[in-house]
C-alpha cells in the first residue's frame, strides 16, 4: 500500500491551502507545487516515482486537490490555483490538519450525492497501481496547464501591433465591425474603434485599449481610458497582465461609463469560443489545435 497516512495527507493539504492564502491573485500550479515541496521534508515514498517515470509528489498533490475543488475550497483556471473564501474560512475553522482533510472528504462525498456521481472519493492510501489508474482528472489538468503556458508565452512575445490585430480579429469573430485600428506611433489611449453594424449607424461605438504587458494595469490607467469614453460609448480594456484589485473596483463602482476589463485568460476563452468565425488572416496569429480527452464526468453522470 502507499506509504502515506491520513495525517500526512492532511498536513500536505493544509500547507497547500496556507500557501495559496498568501497569494490572493492565485499561483501557477507548477509554482505552488515547487514551493510546497520546498516547505516540506518529503518522505522516501513521496520522493519516488510512479511506474511511468513521473515524480510521485506532484501527482499526489494534484490528486488531493480534487477534494478541495469539490469541497468549494479551491478553484483552478488556466493553470492557476486559487483559494476561495470558503477555503480561507475552512483553514480558520479547522486548524487541525487531519480534521481539515477529513472535512474536505466529507464535503466531496456530499457533492457526489448531490450530483449522483458514482466516482469514488479520491483515496491517497490506495496502492500505486490503483492510484495511477485514478489520475485522469489531474493528468488532464496538467495538460491544460502546460497548454495555457505555451499560449501565454506566445501572446507575451508577440509584436504589440500583431496583438492589436489579434484583438481586432476576435471582435470580428464576435460579430463586430472594425472601423479603425491604431497605426504605429502614439495612440492617445485608443487602439481599436468598432461598431455593431458595418456603417456605425446604429448601436453604440466601441472603444478598445489593448495592453500586451506583464504587469497589472492600475486604476489610474483605467480612469485615463474612461476619460475618452463618451456618454454612449462602450469601453473594452484588454491587458494581458491583468488588473489590480483597485482597477477592478473602479469599474464595478462606475455609474456613468460602461467598461469591460479582459485579462489574457478571459480573452483566450473568447478566442476559443469564437475561433471558427475569426478571419483566417487573424486566426493564424494564435492558431489552435484541439486535443480530445475522454470526459469521464459525462460518463459518470
Amino acid at each position: 500500500m502507499a506509504d502515506i497516512t491520513v495525517e500526512r495527507s492532511g498536513l500536505v493539504v493544509q500547507k497547500l491551502m496556507q500557501l495559496l492564502e498568501k497569494h490572493p491573485d492565485g499561483m501557477r500550479a507548477r509554482d505552488a507545487l515547487s514551493q510546497l515541496e520546498s516547505s516540506l521534508e518529503l518522505t522516501e515514498y513521496e520522493r519516488g516515482e510512479f511506474k511511468d517515470g513521473l515524480p510521485r509528489f506532484p501527482r499526489l498533490v494534484r490528486f488531493s486537490t480534487i477534494d478541495l475543488v469539490k469541497a468549494g475550497w479551491m478553484r483552478k483556471q488556466h493553470g492557476y490555483w486559487y483559494l476561495t473564501e470558503a477555503g480561507a474560512t475552512a483553514l480558520e475553522e479547522h486548524p487541525d490538519a487531519t480534521d481539515l482533510f477529513k472535512t474536505a472528504k466529507v464535503l466531496y462525498a456530499q457533492w457526489r450525492r448531490d450530483n449522483r456521481s458514482p466516482t469514488p472519493v479520491p483515496d491517497l492510501t490506495l496502492a500505486d497501481e490503483d492510484l495511477e489508474e485514478s489520475t485522469a482528472e489531474d493528468t488532464l489538468e496538467a495538460a491544460q496547464a502546460d497548454a495555457w503556458d505555451q499560449v501565454y508565452q506566445h501572446i507575451s512575445s508577440m509584436d504589440p501591433y500583431d496583438f492589436q490585430d489579434l484583438v481586432a480579429g476576435l471582435l470580428v469573430g464576435m460579430g463586430y465591425h472594425i472601423s479603425w485600428t491604431s497605426p504605429p506611433g502614439p495612440d492617445k489611449g485608443l487602439d481599436i474603434l468598432a461598431y455593431t453594424d458595418p456603417l456605425g449607424a446604429s448601436g453604440p461605438r466601441i472603444k478598445v485599449q489593448v495592453k500586451r504587458r506583464g504587469e497589472k494595469t492600475t486604476a489610474d490607467e483605467v480612469r485615463s481610458f474612461m476619460a475618452i469614453l463618451g456618454d454612449h460609448d462602450i469601453g473594452l480594456y484588454i491587458s494581458t497582465g491583468g488588473f489590480t484589485s483597485n482597477a477592478e473596483s473602479e469599474v464595478r463602482d462606475q455609474q456613468t461609463r460602461r467598461l469591460t476589463l479582459l485579462n489574457a485568460e478571459r480573452m483566450f476563452d473568447l478566442w476559443i469560443e469564437h475561433y471558427s468565425k475569426i478571419p483566417e488572416a487573424r486566426r493564424i496569429l494564435l492558431p489552435l489545435r484541439p486535443i480530445y480527452f475522454l470526459d469521464h464526468q459525462v460518463i459518470d453522470d
